[in-house]
């Protein structure tokens, strides 16, 4: 499965097709942003806080990369960086939990499989302290 776009029986599908594709990971971001546009915690570390669109569209594109589907992100932003990416922002303690607060929420209201559900979060808790640059 080099691509990751196919599966044989001894091979599991990728994440990305096991939840349904696309509309599971726009679900999923959608029910995310919800939380961070009510926030004051995360909204502020947001450059465009009026406008979470432009946030919301990257995020889409890197979570269905990362999980086996089209590689829209890298061809349109080059490889993630997400750490450096991200280094601007002041993310302590408070702000990866106020984020695992809303992602977790998102992940739990579209009520993935549980073993999706555990790759998922156990993804997303490994990603938001790793993204923690300040005590």
């Amino acid at each position: 499965m080099p691509d990751g776009s196919t599966s044989s029986p001894t091979e599991p599908r990728p994440l990305f097709e096991a939840v349904g594709g696309e509309p599971f990971f726009e679900a999923l971001v959608d029910r995310f942003y919800r939380g961070v546009a009510m926030d004051p915690v995360l909204l502020p570390l947001y450059p465009e806080p009026h406008d979470l669109g432009p946030a919301r569209r990257r995020l889409t594109m890197f979570l269905i990369q990362y999980w086996g589907g089209p590689t829209t992100y890298s061809d349109e932003r080059g490889h993630p960086r997400l750490r450096m990416r991200h280094g601007p922002f002041l993310i302590g303690p408070v702000e990866r939990d106020r984020w695992l607060t809303h992602m977790r929420a998102a992940v739990d209201s579209l009520d993935p499989p549980e073993d999706l559900r555990r790759a998922l979060l156990d993804y997303f808790d490994m990603a938001a302290e790793g993204m923690r640059n300040s005590d």
